[in-house]
This record gives structure tokens, C-alpha cells and sequence, in this order.
């Protein structure tokens, strides 16, 4: 070959070099401003403008990477010291961003070369010093209909009318509409399919010494039906601080997106959970949550768009687990969130929190799939709670997952009214919503029995359900959460 041709392929051949660069550049920025597009099942095909749908839902998806977050979770083995780890992912030009204190090697690594997540995870899998390493996944919340197939909930003014009288049982305005506590038959549902809320009220309307964990969008704490009851960190605490993160201010709990400002909800879907949880009761304003007294402590990881990580995940999960060693009594985590992707790092966590004391409650999804053959995380991992969701005539709600070894119970899902932004109220389907119910459940059971353990309050919740021939086969328990049943322990 002469000189000239020589010159000429290699001048052509650098332009495509270029050219192939600054394709690959456009798609990464496109990638990071936007994340990959996540997959809609049929039952989440409607979606609204309110950050995560008009529908509720508590599926999510696990595509993509959040621009400015690190790019993976590796757990190094025990062996080596944080120097030792310092010193490999320098090598690698990476940077430590945080250690998980519960979960002993988890780390959360930046790659300064910002190649693809995928590729990083491979390279630190290869390493003799790694347990295991994976990509620090995209949480996006997405919608759901309802079990009639219209779209799943619907805004509920500040002026409500309530459908029919309200009795002695909670003078809360909205109450004849909850039928989750007490079905009267209300939109033709089956009457007496509920929670027995009323009855187990007899015997224990909550207590100020239980603290329930939501893990979501965070939650409107000055909400005026959920402000009494939201868990303010006590004076005897100290402040959160991490020796990655520094100090935190975490009066009203913890904002694993923003370490410096707090757990305030600006989308919707977790002071929707609070308020199932522990709205204040008979305070004549709005609703009444299934304990009127309770300790509700705000963990935001999904923004207002409703899209997180899953190290933010993790991270909110190891608040919770610190906070309890710090002495503060929280017994309890509602999960309204998932995906079918498995995380070992998000199972190592949910693990530390068991061994701690912490029962982790979770949504079984709303695919209208059985999560035995089709798993979905965090709530087909042991130790979890799963939650299917019911319509308001005591069957299966035709979104929910199901699944006779790995969903346990099945609670009131559909059409519920809750706790919304501002001052208002929504009504939203979902097993998102089934979830807080269980867990408020659990918070009548431990204001009655405080040093129940994670097992014992575990058993009560399972053993003391309505047992129904519609949920045979579909969970574990074959029944519905009974409040009054479990209260009582019979």
C-alpha cells in the first residue's frame, strides 16, 4: 500500500472513530438526563400528572441509572479493612460514596470514568475480594387500575361529602367511606368484609410508644390529620450522622435522596400510606388511620416524580435499623414498593433489620401475577411480610399478585381514601394501599404487646386472619388481616 492511500484509510477511519464517539457521548447524556424507558404491564397502562400516576400501584422499575448517584453496590468481604477498599477502588479510579454501617463491606461506589453500570459491576465481580456487586438500579413508582378496570383513584376535596351518616365509631368526616374499616356495603360492596377495625378499637386505639417506618416519596408531616402522629426525634437522641454523609438533620426522620433536607413528600404516595397507618382518629378532620395514635417516622428515597434508587433504598432502610440502636422504638417498615428484579445488597439489608428487631412489611405487586413463579422483590425475599390487595367485596383484586407460598395475607386495596399533599385527601387501588393496612394492624398489636419479637408479632398477624375461600391458594395465610383477631390474640 502507498503512503497516500495509507494516509487516506487512516484519516477516514479516525472520522469514524469520532464520529462513533460522539454517538456513544449523545446516547449516555440522553441516558442520564432521561433513564431507559420501564416496561408497562396491561393493569398500568393509565397514568395521570401527579408525579406517580392517577392510578397508585406500588410496582416499579429497575431500568436505568440515576445521573449523579454512584453507579454500583459492591459487597467486599470481610477480610478487608476500609483502607484495603480505599485502596482497590482508587486503583480503579473510583470513589467510595457511602458504606452501609448494617450490612458489613456493602459500599456504594462512584465510577469516575462513568462507563456503564453493567460493565463496572462485571469488573468488581471479577475481583477475589468481592462477595458480589451490582448496578445501582432505577425505582420508578407506576400506575394501576382499579379491579373494574377504570382508572384507579380519584382526587378528593378538602370539602368532601361523606356517602351516608357516620356513627359513634370515629366522628372523622370521611369515615362512612373508609370501608376497609368498616363495610357497610358502601358502592355495593360486601357488607362486613373489613379490617374489624371498630371492634379492635375496643381494646386499643394505638399508642405514642410505637413507631412505624414508611419507606416511599416521604410524607406530608404538616398534613392536619397526620401531623400528631408523626415521630419527631427526641430530644435524648442524637442527631443521624454517617461517615460518609456527615451530619444529618433528621427531626422528622430521613431523606436518603438529599441528606441535607428532610423527608417532606412532594408527590403523594407515601402520605397516602401514613394516613392508612395512622391518621389521627376521631379528631373530627377527614379520616381516621387504623391507629389513632401512633409514631409515624417520614423515609423519603422516591422524588416528586416518583423515581429513586435502589442504593437510596438501602439506605433508607439502614436509617432505620441505626435509628433503633440509637433507642428509639420502631418495630415495624411499610414497603409499598417493588420490582422483579433481585438485589442481593437490598435482601442483605432487609436481613440486618430482622435480626434487629424490625418486621419489614412489603407490597406483593399488582402485575395480576403469581409471585411464585414470577418473583417480585423486596417482597418474595424470607423474612418479608407480602401483602396482596382485596376489592371492597372481600375478593382478590385483579391487579394484585398472589402466590400460596410467598404472599402471606391479603388486606383492603381498592378504592381507598387517604392523606394526600396540602391538606387534601385521595382515593387511590393498589396493593400499595393493602400494605399500611397490615402495618397499622401490627402497630394495634405491639401498643398491646410491646415486647413482642419479630416472629412472635409475625405469627399474630398471620394466625389471626379471616380465613376465605376466594383467597385459598393465593396466600399463605388463606385469609384477611383481622385487627379485632389479632389485638386479642384469638
Amino acid at each position: 500500500m502507498n503512503k497516500e492511500k495509507f494516509v487516506g484509510r487512516l484519516i477516514i477511519a479516525l472520522v469514524f472513530v469520532m464520529i462513533a464517539a460522539i454517538a456513544g457521548q449523545v446516547r449516555r447524556m440522553h441516558n442520564e438526563e432521561h433513564g431507559k424507558l420501564s416496561v408497562v404491564s396491561p393493569t398500568q397502562e393509565r397514568s395521570g400528572g401527579m408525579g406517580w400516576g392517577s392510578g397508585s400501584g406500588c410496582s416499579v422499575s429497575t431500568q436505568g441509572y440515576k445521573s449523579g448517584e454512584p453507579e454500583v453496590l459492591v459487597r467486599f468481604k470481610p477480610s478487608l479493612s476500609e483502607e484495603d477498599i480505599d485502596d482497590l477502588t482508587d486503583g480503579l479510579n473510583d470513589v467510595v460514596e457511602d458504606r452501609v454501617e448494617a450490612v458489613e463491606g456493602l459500599t456504594a461506589i462512584d465510577d469516575l470514568d462513568n462507563r456503564d453500570p453493567a460493565m463496572v459491576a462485571a469488573q468488581y465481580r471479577a475481583l477475589p475480594e468481592v462477595l458480589y456487586a451490582e448496578p445501582n438500579y432505577t425505582i420508578k413508582l407506576e400506575p394501576v387500575a382499579d379491579f373494574n378496570g377504570r382508572d384507579g383513584s380519584r382526587r378528593v376535596a378538602r370539602a368532601y361529602v361523606p356517602h351516608r351518616e357516620n356513627d359513634s365509631a370515629a366522628n372523622d368526616p370521611m369515615f362512612g367511606d373508609q370501608w376497609a374499616l368498616d363495610n357497610t356495603g358502601q358502592r355495593d360492596g360486601s357488607t362486613g368484609v373489613d379490617v374489624r377495625a371498630i371492634e379492635a378499637w375496643k381494646t386499643t386505639q394505638g399508642s405514642r410508644d410505637v413507631v412505624v417506618a414508611v419507606i416511599d416519596t416521604g410524607v406530608n408531616y404538616v398534613h392536619p390529620d397526620l401531623a400528631d402522629n408523626i415521630w419527631v426525634r427526641p430530644a435524648n437522641v442524637p442527631a443521624y450522622t454517617d461517615a460518609e454523609l456527615g451530619d444529618v438533620d433528621d427531626r422528622f426522620g430521613f431523606n436518603a435522596i438529599d441528606n441535607l433536607r428532610d423527608p417532606m413528600d412532594d408527590n403523594g404516595h407515601g402520605s397516602h400510606c401514613a394516613g392508612i397507618i395512622g391518621a389521627v382518629g376521631n379528631n373530627n378532620i377527614g379520616i381516621a388511620g387504623i391507629n389513632w395514635q401512633v409514631q409515624i417516622m417520614p423515609l423519603k428515597f422516591l422524588s416528586r416524580t416518583g423515581s429513586g434508587n435502589l442504593k437510596d433504598a438501602i439506605e433508607a432502610i439502614n436509617y432505620v435499623i441505626e435509628r433503633r440502636k440509637a433507642g428509639v422504638p420502631v418495630s415495624v417498615i411499610s414497603a409499598s414498593w417493588g420490582s422483579t428484579q433481585r438485589s442481593k445488597a437490598l435482601e442483605d439489608i432487609i436481613k440486618k433489620a430482622g435480626d434487629a428487631g424490625i418486621l419489614f412489611i412489603a407490597a406483593s405487586g399488582n402485575s395480576s401475577a403469581n409471585a411464585d413463579r414470577r418473583p417480585h422483590y423486596p417482597s418474595n425475599y424470607p423474612g418479608v411480610l407480602s401483602v396482596a390487595a382485596l376489592n371492597r367485596f372481600g375478593r382478590l383484586a385483579s391487579f394484585s399478585n398472589y402466590g400460596a407460598k410467598t404472599v402471606h395475607v391479603a388486606a383492603p386495596g381498592a378504592e381507598i381514601i387517604s392523606t394526600w399533599l396540602g391538606g387534601d385527601y385521595f382515593e387511590a387501588s393498589g396493593t400499595s394501599m393493602a400494605t399500611p393496612y397490615v402495618a397499622g394492624v401490627a402497630g394495634l398489636v405491639l401498643a398491646e404487646n410491646p415486647d413482642f419479637t419479630t416472629e412472635e408479632l409475625r405469627a399474630r398477624l398471620l394466625d389471626t386472619v379471616d380465613k376465605s375461600d376466594d383467597l385459598t391458594g393465593k396466600v399463605t395465610s388463606g385469609g384477611r388481616i383481622n385487627a379485632a383477631h389479632a389485638v386479642a390474640g384469638k
